[in-house]
C-alpha cells in the first residue's frame, strides 16, 4: 500500500505540475515582464533549499525582492519587509511565486504536497525530532502552509523576524508537517489542494475545513487548535525540545 501511494503520488504530481505550468503560462510571462522591467535584472530567485534525505536543490521561485536582498536581511521575511519590491507585494499577496515551484516538481525534487522546504540554516537547527521533516520530498502546500500562509503579516513589526519565526511559527509548522507525514494519503494530499486554493478566495473557510480534516484524523488537540488560528501565537519551543529558540546558532 506504501509503495502504491508514492507511486500514484508522483503520478499525480508529474500531471498536475505539467497542467499547471501549461494554464498559468500566459500569466507567469506577464509577471515575469513586470518584474523584469523594475529593474531590468533576472525575474527569478533561484535559492538552495534542503529536500529529501538532507539533500539540496535548488528552488526556482519569482523574484519578489531586490537584487542580493539575502545579503541584506535575515531568510524569513516579514510583509512590511522593505526589500520587497512594488509588484513583489502583488506577486506575495497572491502566492504567484508559488507557480514556477512546479517546475520543481515536474523534476522530482517536490511534490505537490509536503512539508515546506527550508533553507540549510534552518534546518541545521531542528531537533531530531524535527529531522523526519526531511525523510520525505518537500512540498508546495500542506496543512501548515494554509495555516501560516499570513507569516508576512505574523513576523511584522518583529525586531528580529528570524528569531520570530522560530518561536512562533516553527514550533506549530513542524508538527503540522509531522503530522503529515504520519498521514500521507492521496485523498489526503487532493483535499489539502483544494483548501490551499480556496485560502486565496476565503482565508477563514480554509481554515475551517483544515482544522475539520485534522479532527477526522484525530490529530492531537492543540494541534487542532494551532490550525483554527482563534488564539493569538506565543512563543513556544519546537518538536522534540523544551526550549524556546532564543539563537539560531
Amino acid at each position: 500500500m506504501r509503495i502504491l501511494t508514492v507511486v500514484f503520488k508522483r503520478l499525480m504530481d508529474v500531471f498536475f505540475s505539467l497542467f499547471g505550468l501549461i494554464v498559468f503560462c500566459l500569466p507567469l510571462i506577464i509577471v515575469i515582464f513586470l518584474i523584469w522591467r523594475h529593474d531590468f535584472r533576472s525575474p527569478f530567485y533561484i535559492s538552495a533549499r534542503v529536500g529529501k534525505n538532507e539533500k539540496p536543490f535548488k528552488i526556482v521561485k519569482l523574484r519578489t525582492m531586490e537584487i542580493n536582498a539575502d545579503k541584506k536581511g535575515g531568510d524569513s521575511t516579514a510583509v512590511n519587509d522593505s526589500r520587497i519590491t512594488p509588484i513583489g507585494h502583488f506577486i506575495r499577496r497572491y502566492k504567484l511565486d508559488e507557480i514556477t515551484q512546479l517546475w520543481n516538481v515536474l523534476k522530482g525534487d517536490m511534490s505537490l504536497v509536503g512539508p515546506r522546504p527550508n533553507v540549510k540554516s534552518e534546518t541545521d537547527i531542528y531537533t531530531n525530532t524535527e529531522k523526519e521533516l526531511l525523510s520525505i520530498k518537500p512540498g508546495i502546500t500542506d496543512f501548515a502552509s494554509i495555516v501560516f500562509s499570513d507569516e508576512g503579516e505574523i513576523l511584522s513589526g518583529k525586531a528580529n523576524p528570524d528569531i520570530a519565526y522560530n518561536q512562533l511559527i516553527r514550533p506549530g509548522k513542524s508538527a503540522l508537517g509531522l503530522f503529515y507525514i504520519k498521514n500521507t494519503k492521496i485523498h489526503i494530499d487532493i483535499i489539502i489542494l483544494v483548501i490551499t486554493v480556496l485560502s486565496i478566495v476565503s482565508r477563514s473557510s480554509a481554515l475551517r475545513i483544515n482544522a475539520s480534516v485534522l479532527k477526522n484524523l484525530k490529530a492531537p488537540r492543540d494541534l487542532i487548535s494551532t490550525a483554527e488560528r482563534k488564539k493569538k501565537l506565543f512563543p513556544k519551543p519546537p518538536p522534540g525540545s523544551n526550549k524556546i529558540v532564543t539563537s539560531r546558532k
